[in-house]
């Protein structure tokens, strides 16, 4: 739930004037000593809010990157993703968070913040830590109501979202690794991890929870942990900006409402595949398939409309490759 720190600075993040204090008092039903406080708060966090007798109260300006749940709260422009939400200033991981939350009956758009991770969940059981400042991570836990093997699309509509929202906030071009991976410059940004919780008969959804971390203002490849450095990178590292992570946060879940939504329509990836695959890095390259059965090589051709991967195998078979236990990496590098 909102605080009264977080609606006082939505109200002046969105007012084009002065807020009067008598106006702050009146909607949030608070004292005027209290308004005070949280003005006093917020200019001590970096909040340069100017205070002028007789008019009230403006913001001038923010901080360049701030994460804290009022500062979320307060860019919010979602119509359910985040309208409930948890922050941590650490934590181990967002996603183990947001399980809990799911198991204690949070609902459908429930979003798990953290500033720091200490245990952050990947693939095939990989963690990683994030230093404070730096990365977005985040998990949206969300209670579909179709069949469970619908699931694993979930993961594309999330990287398309990040991606889409990386571009419209940096103004740089970000790609996808399949099936969600989101990399710039041949190095990745991004990594996701989409966990699924099933009813005891094995047959409904309970939740999914979709976790993803982005670098956003890592300043030099030694912020990142020694054994991902060749392939990791920043937004900070390749624009040379900071950006302000609340900020991205709002884009990545605008953009997961409105693509989450085409998915609904059909429950496939008719609706998006086009936007996708204008992101793909795979399309039309050579891969190597890291398949347990058996690794083989060949050239992607894309996705089809349930996400897997459509490989031609250097024989000339056609294959769909389920992302599940499965890798793709580029046959001669990351990508």
């Amino acid at each position: 739930m909102k605080t009264d720190k977080a609606d006082i600075l939505t109200l002046l993040r969105n007012s084009e004037d002065y807020v009067s204090g008598q106006q702050l008092c009146d909607r949030f039903g608070v004292t005027r000593t209290a308004v005070w406080k949280v003005i006093n708060q917020l200019k001590e966090e970096g909040y340069q809010i100017e205070s002028v007798s007789g008019k009230g109260y403006r913001l001038i300006e923010g901080p360049v990157d701030m994460l804290s749940e009022s500062e979320i709260a307060s860019r919010l422009q979602t119509e359910w993703a985040g309208r409930k939400l948890y922050y941590f200033a650490s934590t181990g991981s967002t996603n183990t968070d947001a399980k809990r939350l799911g198991e204690e009956g949070e609902p459908h758009g429930t979003v798990v913040v953290a500033d720091i991770q200490t245990a952050g969940k990947g693939r095939r059981g990989r963690s990683w830590q994030t230093l404070a400042g730096t990365a977005l991570s985040f998990t949206l836990l969300l209670r579909p109501d179709f069949v469970p093997d619908k699931a694993s699309m979930i993961t594309l509509v999330m990287a398309l979202s990040v991606a889409e929202a990386v571009e419209e906030i940096t103004g740089a071009a970000a790609g996808i690794k399949w099936p969600n991976d989101i990399v710039m410059n041949r190095k990745k940004i991004c990594g996701m991890l989409t966990e699924m919780t099933m009813t005891p008969e094995m047959d409904e959804i309970q939740y999914v929870v979709v976790g993803a971390g982005i670098n956003v203002n890592n300043a030099a490849p030694e912020d990142f942990q020694e054994e991902v450095r060749p392939t990791a990178t920043s937004l900070r590292i390749e624009t040379g900006q900071q950006y302000n992570r609340a900020g991205l946060l709002n884009k990545v879940l605008l953009r997961f409402e409105e693509n989450y939504a085409v998915f609904l329509e059909t429950l496939d990836l008719s609706g998006l595949r086009e936007r996708y695959q204008k992101h793909l890095l795979n399309m039309g390259a050579q891969v190597r398939v890291l398949d347990p059965a058996g690794e083989y090589t060949g050239t992607a051709e894309g996705i089809d409309m349930q996400g897997e991967l459509i490989v031609v195998k250097d024989n000339g078979e056609r294959t769909p490759v389920y992302a599940g236990e499965v890798s793709v990496r580029g046959l001669y590098g990351y990508v």
